[in-house]
């Protein structure tokens, strides 16, 4: 019989002198334990090990689904719901690099920014970010091939260089401004930016669809107007966008023009510019 689920309430008692890693904190890994269980989980705090009650005033309370409640600057936290498979994990203040990295399931909800590299390889779940994400968010960890694989991301604020490089496939909204090579070699999936993005947007894109809900980016050499009838697949899609709210929710009252490439690499992805 499996131990009932339980929410933790982890408080952080001081912001730690050096990074920490916090892979395998996750509310499945943690919600058959008691308090002082938890609290000799070991993590890594630089090149040493450390216990989670050192670093977090623990409290367990029963609840109908496992869950992780975190209070405190975590920007120095790395690998939050690293490969997490369910339940929920909620921070009040920032986080570090790789947030919800490979997540397969579940919810992460972020009050503040999220470092480098947040939802890259993210296969399953949702990742919402109040603020910004830094660089290569939604894209591969180093080495790798393909980034995000599934799932949805939402950032409110910002993106930095490189978001959704090589993702293949999910659904990614960034309310805010993204910065250069935005969606670069993307192989698949769904991006919707509410603002500006900054230097060679879709570069080496080979399909997936991007949709500029905001400021118009001038369209590349590379990429050409189709002419399509497209009113009644943008009428589905514009109307699935507008759920997330903001700069999204006008666009089923907004006409559509479609550009596909990159033809430099025989591509095949798509521009959606709303009028």
């Amino acid at each position: 019989m499996s131990a009932p689920a339980a929410v933790f309430e982890l408080r952080l008692r001081a912001l730690p002198r050096f990074r920490v890693d916090l892979a395998g904190v996750t509310p499945l890994a943690l919600g058959a334990l008691g308090e002082a269980e938890a609290g000799r989980v070991a993590i890594r705090h630089g090149n040493e090990a450390l216990a989670l009650g050192e670093l977090f005033e623990i409290r367990r309370r029963p609840a109908n689904a496992p869950a992780l409640h975190f209070e405190g600057d975590l920007s120095r936290f790395d690998r939050l719901a690293w490969e997490m498979e369910d339940g929920e994990i909620r921070v009040d203040g920032p986080v570090g690099h790789y947030a919800a990295a490979r997540l397969r399931g579940g919810l992460v909800a972020v009050a503040g920014d999220a470092g480098g590299f947040a939802a890259c390889e993210m296969a399953g779940g949702e990742l919402a970010v109040a603020g910004s994400v830094g660089d290569f968010a939604a894209a591969a960890l180093p080495g790798s091939m393909d980034g995000m694989r599934g799932g949805t991301l939402v950032v409110r604020g910002d993106a930095g260089a490189r978001f959704a490089d090589r993702m293949r496939r999910g659904t990614a909204f960034v309310f805010g401004n993204a910065g250069d090579f935005f969606a670069s070699r993307l192989v698949a999936g769904t991006i919707a930016l509410g603002g500006r993005c900054g230097a060679h947007p879709g570069w080496a894109m080979r399909r997936g669809t991007l949709v500029f809900a905001g400021e118009t980016p001038a369209v590349p050499a590379t990429f050409v107007e189709t002419g399509h009838d497209l009113r009644v697949i943008w009428t589905l899609l514009a109307r699935d966008l507008a759920r997330a709210g903001g700069p999204f929710t006008a666009l089923p009252d907004r006409r559509v023009r479609r550009f596909a490439g990159d033809i430099a690499v025989d591509g095949k992805g798509e521009w959606l510019l709303p009028e």
